[in-house]
């Protein structure tokens, strides 16, 4: 059933927890117009402005139409086109893409918000803006700054920008890559410019990652980094821990991201990171623009199989906080039968990503069947905090550190692409905190010291994060909540969702067909039946070699770089992304390599399809 608006407004947030600037905070970010997710495709320079181009430019845009099912609008001058594929989530009546400076010469087109338009705007006052647009300050910007003001832009993004007097352009994407964005370069001299891969693929003759935080320019034929925070050199800090000024700027990267003219809810797993979001957004909700129109009574979303631990310790978290909370179980067969489409809509045979992004795909279209269009989410914690179990092992703070740089640089290759497109394919934005701008400098500024797991003092992964918010007088969590180990999402779902996949995979990759892998994947050779499985389907949709080099590759252990693999002797026997692979660590580690059998497998042999059936799942309110 539809959310009810008049059913969600028995719930009052916390009175005492808001200071007079976390009111301002909330005036500021809650009453602003802004474009949101969506999906964009530009083709550049293309030598030919035919009516049969703008119709394949048309046919390859439909192709990201998941992304924004609301509206698509189309802009072309000359041999070059901007498209756009629009998810309406604040003014969703109005303010269609592309976007423009006064007099039209300037054009853009976005995927993503500006937290700080407001403010961008008051510098801009001899400007006259078309809309109420937060992304519209881009065009702006560009016509008093040139290139050069990326840096001034708080929030994520992609953007094509082309200047019509001279059919130059730049391309732009945001500072870790929360958004995703691809590039390609055609035979004709063409530039193309994509949120996903199928957008360019059939139509380049080479393509690959739009690196985060970085600018391309037509006018320089290359790339430039524009976000060189003091962390990303992996120098390392020495600034002391202050709980309270961690809790504060968490709070504030929340607070950014309560702007919203639709339904919305937070993911809750149960575990620390969604609980604390959830938490803050409960303290802040009432007051918001969202909160007047909807009420103040946050919706909370948990997925797993029966009897998984993330659906009992969400329960008990939604209990806490008074969330209208949805369950949605899902069985290990219902998974299997979603991966085709898993794997088609994030572009990416990583085995990490798959197992964790399949209940999120089934879990996103559950939500969205509900009326809600955005979701604020949790990830990129555990890589800012040192929070996989594998940093157990950390030798020092130095090596902690330089981990967790790399994590972070990486995150646009598996947590933020997961967490992007399992959402978008059923037209859901996911918004994600911990990955502000602002809150990274301030956690990565810290004395890795306070990263580093020591027993011997009390502390567990992510202990520096926990403690910011353990207040005694105003608890955020219950204590076990807040100090529960880490579970990573693909078995806090149920720990049999794993051990079913590997013994699908058993059951459709022959010993034979792993023999002579080598040979037939000599790129990122798949070590497993399960990483065989799933690039035999990769390849089925994207069989050049520019999308297969968009996929990260390596040894691994509990989501580790193949550096930490080194930190144990013992794991590199035992290379599984799985936390359960972190020997020793996890409360319920693996103690054998070989997996149940019990598990019914069967081989899906469907057509590509962009919607899927789930049976088995359920919701409980």
């Amino acid at each position: 059933q539809p959310i009810n608006r008049r059913s969600c407004a028995t719930h009052t947030a916390h009175p005492s927890s808001f200071r007079s600037t976390e009111r301002d905070l909330l005036a500021t970010y809650c009453c602003r117009r802004s474009r949101k997710m969506c999906g964009i495709l530009a083709v550049l320079g293309c030598a030919d402005d035919t009516q049969g181009k703008r119709v394949r430019v048309l046919e390859l845009s439909r192709r990201l139409k998941h992304r924004g099912p609301d509206w698509s609008g189309m802009h072309q001058v000359g041999d070059c086109y901007l498209s756009h594929q629009r998810l309406a989530i604040i003014d969703p009546a109005s303010g269609d893409q592309p976007l423009y400076n006064e007099d039209k010469s300037i054009v853009v087109t976005v995927n993503g918000e500006i937290y700080n338009h407001e403010q961008l705007r008051a510098q801009l006052s001899s400007h006259t803006f078309r809309t109420g647009s937060d992304c519209e300050v881009i065009a702006h910007l560009y016509e008093e700054h040139g290139e050069n003001f990326i840096d001034m832009l708080d929030g994520v993004f992609s953007f094509v920008l082309l200047d019509t007097r001279d059919n130059s352009f730049i391309a732009a994407r945001d500072a870790i890559g929360v958004t995703p964005l691809y590039i390609g370069w055609g035979i004709d001299g063409s530039v193309w410019i994509s949120s996903e891969v199928k957008g360019l693929n059939d139509d380049c003759e080479h393509f690959e990652i739009f690196p985060p935080g970085h600018l391309y320019s037509s006018k320089q034929g290359g790339f430039k980094r524009w976000y060189n925070p003091p962390w990303f050199s992996e120098v390392i800090p020495s600034v002391p821990y202050d709980p309270l000024a961690l809790r504060k700027a968490f709070e504030k990267a929340v607070i950014k991201r309560l702007m919203t003219d639709v339904p919305f809810g937070v993911l809750l797993s149960g575990g620390l990171d969604s609980s604390l979001v959830a938490a803050v957004t409960v303290r802040h909700l009432a007051g918001t623009k969202a909160a007047k129109r909807w009420g103040t009574k946050l919706h909370s979303f948990c997925v797993g199989l029966e009897g998984s631990p993330d659906l009992k310790a969400a329960k008990e978290v939604a209990n806490y906080l008074g969330t209208m909370h949805h369950e949605f179980t899902f069985t290990v067969q219902d998974g299997i039968d979603a991966i085709e489409d898993v794997i088609y809509h994030t572009e990416t045979y990583d085995v990490t990503t798959i197992r964790a992004s399949t209940p999120m795909f089934l879990m996103s279209r559950k939500i969205k069947s509900l009326g809600v269009k955005m979701v604020i989410s949790g990830e990129g914690s555990d890589e800012i905090f040192g929070g996989y179990l594998y940093f157990h092992k950390a030798p020092n703070k130095e090596e902690l550190h330089r981990e967790t740089c790399q994590k972070i640089k990486a995150l646009h290759q598996y947590d933020c692409l997961r967490a992007n497109k399992a959402t978008s394919a059923w037209g859901l934005e996911a918004r994600v905190p911990f990955l502000d701008k602002e809150f990274i400098n301030e956690a990565m500024s810290i004395d890795p010291e306070w990263k580093m797991i020591r027993p011997d003092l009390g502390r567990i992964e992510k202990w520096m994060l926990r403690k910011a918010f353990d207040d005694e007088e105003q608890p955020f969590l219950p204590k076990h909540i807040l100090y529960r180990q880490k579970e990573q999402f693909s078995d806090g779902v149920g720990y049999s969702w794993i051990d079913g996949l590997k013994a699908h995979a058993e059951s459709n990759v022959t010993d034979k067909m792993m023999s002579n892998a080598k040979f037939i994947y000599p790129h990122n050779t798949p070590t497993t039946k399960e990483a065989y499985c799933y690039r035999m389907i990769f390849e089925r949709f994207f069989p050049q070699n520019s999308a297969i080099l968009t996929v990260p590759g390596g040894p691994s252990v509990a989501c580790s770089t193949a550096k930490a693999v080194e930190w144990d002797a013992q794991w590199s026997g035992n290379l599984d992304p799985s936390g359960r692979a972190a020997l020793g660590v996890h409360l319920s580690a693996y103690e054998q390599e070989h997996l149940p059998a019990t598990i019914m497998a069967g081989t899906s042999k469907k057509p590509r399809m962009i919607e899927v059936a789930a049976p088995g799942v359920a919701i409980e309110s």
